[in-house]
């Protein structure tokens, strides 16, 4: 008897687990990501609204990337359904939790990321028109997983998903809320919390700084002049070429403004300060902006006051010309300006639109108001430092300070596009050289205009030779991590690794000759070779000390492939081996 109920409890006990375990949603691990998936509601109705929750848990100290404009390829977290004959719902947007900033010291740029347990939510609607049935819905996670030494973008697959629909009064608990969408967090924080007169200070005060930033003085012997000449014309006639350069710089921040409405209210988003610097062309162009300026403040050349910009022809000539030194002040005042302006915007973008607004048009009054009045009380500009040995000094010297802003912005380009921007920026301060110092005033004009079409036409060039951004590696580089190695190795899969340097031209010609060939880009994938780019740039670099502990090799280029089986790697040190690159990859196992 006791046999018997305990078979039948052991049975009970077994359909019970297996019938939790049918409803517990079902784990996929891949690589060191585990997720899953869960439904809001079991059932839906036709014209009803449900989600999927899928659940990501990543392993200490990986990360996914939040946003599309951080990482380059599209590496960033997307969720893609996909329905299996039927066209039943309609997916929304994505929920992403909030993310991170993540600081990569490779590239001196900060990253949105998310890691650890977190969960993205895709909301759907069921078609009106729909009838009982199941559809089938597959989920494809794509996106690189990342570490501080490595990134792998691993198959993921997709998450199945049975969506039950009923027409009827379906009537359920949801088995989670649906959250609102996060904002990034570059628009909280600490600013969010200040008053609104506050914050309207800090505002003014961050406009009125602008005035003695690096980046804007450059212009400032010029606005002066126009002020001096202004004032001896009379008071009427300097107020009102004034009020003019100040259009120009509050037109400069009613533009920013205008672009916030539209972002706000068309793609429901933000500006914010700061968002240009993520464009590497505008970081690129106000970088050589810079070194062009520093030439003008060591002499190199002189920019020239015409008559529409000094106010001594016509009233409309000079007004339009004001407007536009205005505009043109305000512009170079960005690159300087990050941190105080980043603080005024990240309030600005917490409030309401008009307040907004509101908001940026006073950093702009902030930054009009000195000028505004100095032209109003010409006596005042009497007693300006006369000029003399001393301005000229002082001028050279921002000429040294708008050179280290210039290397700040191209530092903070993308690793690959660095080299080739100070490349151009050596043909650019050529071809400013040639401008201003190979003919004077004095020479015929034909001679003049033939050295500056000339210069233009050279830098033009340079620019079109240096400044395309680099096409996409065909290979997925790992960087050099010597477990990683060990460990493929020790499952027998071959590695290659192209030691490399930043300071190393003969290592371009490699990338270009050899690692820039289809044929071996699809080698080293179908043969499952583990590709590692070891950075040998600096001396305390991992790879630095494997090339000559390890390897006993002396410089770069040279590329090392680990061959299972073989004790010997094989090695290349020219600049044309891709031929014998490629033999040696075709003798190795497909995996």
């Amino acid at each position: 008897m006791r046999i018997k109920i305990t078979s039948i409890l052991s049975l009970f006990l077994l359909m019970t687990a297996c019938a939790v375990a049918a409803e517990a949603p079902q784990r996929q691990k891949n690589d060191v990501v585990t997720f899953w998936a869960e439904q809001q509601f079991d059932v839906v109705s036709p014209a009803g609204k449900s989600a999927v929750a899928i659940h990501f848990e990543l392993e200490k100290d990986w990360h996914f990337y939040a946003s599309a404009d951080s990482p380059p390829g599209g590496m960033n977290l997307k969720l893609e359904p996909n329905e299996q004959g039927t066209k039943a719902l309609s997916f929304g947007k994505p929920i992403f939790p909030k993310s991170d900033w993540l600081l990569d010291e490779t590239q001196g740029k900060k990253f949105e990321v998310i890691g650890g347990k977190f969960t993205v939510y895709l909301p759907f609607t069921v078609a009106e028109s729909s009838g009982e049935k199941t559809v089938v819905v597959n989920i494809g996670i794509v996106g690189a997983v990342c570490s501080n030494t490595q990134c792998r973008r691993p198959d993921f697959g997709s998450v199945k998903v049975e969506v039950k629909i009923k027409p009827g009064d379906v009537s359920a608990q949801p088995k989670f809320a649906l959250p609102e969408p996060q904002k990034s967090p570059a628009v909280t924080g600490q600013w969010a919390d200040y008053s609104v007169w506050a914050a309207l200070v800090l505002a003014f005060v961050a406009g009125l700084s602008l005035n003695i930033m690096p980046c804007v003085w450059p212009v400032l012997p010029i606005i002066v002049m126009r002020l001096v000449e202004q004032a001896k014309q009379g008071k009427s006639k300097s107020v009102t070429m004034g009020l003019a350069f100040c259009t120009g710089v509050l037109l400069f921040f009613a533009c920013l403004a205008g672009a916030n409405i539209v972002l706000k209210l068309v793609y429901n988003t933000t500006l914010q300060w700061g968002d240009q610097f993520r464009n590497p062309a505008f970081v690129a162009g106000m970088a050589m902006l810079m070194v062009v300026l520093a030439l003008f403040m060591f002499g190199l050349f002189t920019i020239t006051v015409p008559s529409s910009i000094s106010g001594r022809s016509g009233s409309g000539k000079g007004f339009g010309g004001a407007v536009g030194m205005g505009f043109l002040a305000a512009i170079l005042s960005t690159p300087c300006s990050f941190a105080i302006l980043a603080a005024a915007f990240a309030w600005a973008q917490a409030q309401p639109l008009g307040l907004a607004t509101l908001a940026i048009m006073v950093i702009g009054i902030g930054m009009a108001t000195p000028f505004a009045i100095l032209t109003a009380m010409p006596a005042l500009l009497s007693k300006t430092p006369r000029p003399g040995r001393w301005m000229e000094l002082f001028k050279q010297t921002i000429g040294f300070v708008l050179l280290v802003i210039a290397v700040k912005l191209i530092a903070a380009l993308p690793v690959d596009r660095r080299m080739n921007v100070l490349y151009f920026a050596v043909v650019l301060g050529f071809c400013v050289w040639m401008w201003g110092g190979w003919v004077s005033y004095a020479a015929p004009a034909s001679r003049r205009w033939a050295v500056r079409v000339i210069a233009v036409a050279l830098a033009v060039a340079a620019g079109f030779a240096f400044l395309p951004a680099p096409k996409p590696s065909l290979i997925d580089w790992q960087k050099y991590d010597s477990a990683v190695i060990k460990q493929t190795q020790n499952v027998n899969k071959p590695v290659l690794m192209d030691f490399t340097a930043d300071w190393c031209l003969n290592c371009v010609v490699v990338d270009k000759k050899v690692y820039a060939r289809k044929d071996i880009a699809d080698l080293i994938k179908q043969k499952g070779v583990l590709a590692i780019k070891a950075d040998t740039t600096v001396s305390d670099y991992p790879a630095t000390s494997a090339l000559k502990e390890i390897y006993n090799e002396p410089g770069v280029p040279v590329s090392i492939l680990l061959v299972p089986g073989q004790d010997e790697p094989k090695r290349w040190r020219g600049l044309s081996f891709g031929d014998e690159l490629k033999l040696a990859l075709e003798q190795l196992k497909n995996q």
